[in-house]
């Protein structure tokens, strides 16, 4: 979901944010292919309307890259474990580079195999997930993507943080246009929108974050922990999936839990072991999966036909992307001070 955009906020075109962020990157030694793939990901997140997970994180990957605690040119390892199981040992590597890596071989392993289970160990933070999610769909699939966090996530009836925010994502095609696609932590909001908030001084929203005696609170400066999906009332169910994500993406694959995985913002020069699960299946080895593309157009339209016209689960992000690649990408003033810091750090031009 987008935030509210600040007041003094510039609009930044996308191919301008996409050539400056591989810029960035080839000046601290990573390879020109993975630039360029971290780079679009990230404006294509920021099209999207998703600006915890977009351009404003290239600020924060940049220190790791320069630090050590995200290695530029890691020595990635599959291990294919069966005929349609592998893992993927990502050497600290930068997890949206390694996690396209290993999707991208879920993809392939479906498309033989019919179904593909594919695990990412000692990686770091993968962006949003539904980048992946929506690759697979484009090609026709059917596909799960999972990613888990430290601990920034109160367990419902907690006072402190345990879980990460633990997001779930699920595509499919459509006939005729993108993907239908679900992208969504397993906590009231993401990590990173508090982050964000703190940067901008923007106020948090009611019931989405405890500070440290265990109280809602609405100032980013104090929020230690968001709250599970649910709220007060029904946040055993994002809890619950939280835990299985964590379950899935860290001890299953070899990776640690909750409070055992390193702090994203904490120490910078800890490398994170983050794990993230792929499962993409072909849908043409079931019944309704040569039709499914076009049925999943039929639904859309029906339920445009319903009263209130809802939409299907991916169409707000495209709405927001029309719109920024007319208007250009907002860049809240904090945010372009860190771009031009970094800008004048690495001797390239700004972007703001």
């Amino acid at each position: 979901m987008a935030h509210p955009i600040a007041a003094g906020s510039t609009r930044v075109q996308a191919d301008t944010l996409r050539h400056w962020a591989a810029q960035c990157l080839r000046a601290v030694d990573m390879p020109d292919d993975d630039a360029t793939l971290l780079a679009t990901s990230l404006v294509q997140t920021s099209l999207w309307g998703i600006d915890s997970h977009g351009i404003a994180r290239l600020t924060h990957y940049l220190d790791r890259l320069t630090r050590g605690s995200i290695k530029a040119r890691p020595s990635l390892s599959v291990q294919r474990t069966g005929a349609c199981t592998a893992q993927l040992a990502g050497d600290q590597g930068q997890g949206i580079v390694v996690a396209h890596k290993a999707n991208r071989l879920a993809i392939a392993i479906a498309r033989e195999q019919g179904i593909a289970a594919v695990g990412v160990s000692d990686s770091s933070h993968c962006g949003a997930i539904g980048l992946y999610t929506r690759e697979a769909a484009r090609e026709g699939m059917v596909a799960f993507a999972f990613t888990h966090a430290d601990s920034i996530a109160a367990p419902h009836g907690g006072e402190r943080p345990f879980f990460g925010t633990n997001p779930i994502s699920i595509a499919f095609p459509r006939e005729g246009g993108e993907p239908v696609c679900l992208d969504m932590a397993t906590t009231s909001i993401p990590w990173n929108r508090v982050m964000n908030a703190r940067r901008e001084g923007h106020p948090l929203p009611s019931d989405v974050a405890i500070d440290a005696q265990g109280r809602s609170t609405t100032d980013a400066q104090a929020a230690v922990a968001v709250t599970p999906l649910g709220g007060a009332s029904y946040g055993h169910k994002g809890y619950a999936l939280a835990l299985m994500v964590d379950l899935l993406c860290g001890p299953l694959l070899g990776n640690p839990f909750g409070p055992h995985i390193p702090s994203m913002f904490g120490n910078l020069d800890a490398p994170r072991r983050i794990g993230a699960f792929f499962i993409v299946i072909d849908p043409a080895r079931f019944a309704g999966g040569t039709t499914i593309a076009a049925t999943v157009e039929q639904m859309a339209r029906a339920l445009a036909d319903e009263p209130g016209a809802p939409r299907l689960p991916g169409d707000p992000e495209l709405a927001h992307q029309a719109e920024r690649l007319r208007a250009g990408v907002p860049i809240e003033p904090g945010l372009a001070a860190q771009m031009r810091d970094w800008s004048a750090r690495l001797r390239i031009a700004a972007p703001v």
